[in-house]
């Protein structure tokens, strides 16, 4: 199964809360932070909330 290699590459500052709460979910906290996650429904469902904050990528 594919993992998703995520980065936070714009700032939390001025963002809805429920935005913030979802990057907070998915473990990043600061501009430039990488968290890998699993390739489900959960997780697409998350950045496609904030995908505009996100630099998403495949990783094996």
């Amino acid at each position: 199964m594919a993992n998703l290699k995520i980065e936070l590459v714009k700032s939390l500052n001025g963002r809805l809360e429920k935005h913030i709460a979802t990057a907070h979910s998915l473990g990043l906290r600061k501009i430039g932070q990488v968290t890998i996650q699993p390739d489900n429904t959960q997780t697409r469902g998350k950045i496609a909330q904030i995908g505009y904050l996100l630099q998403v990528t495949e990783v094996e």
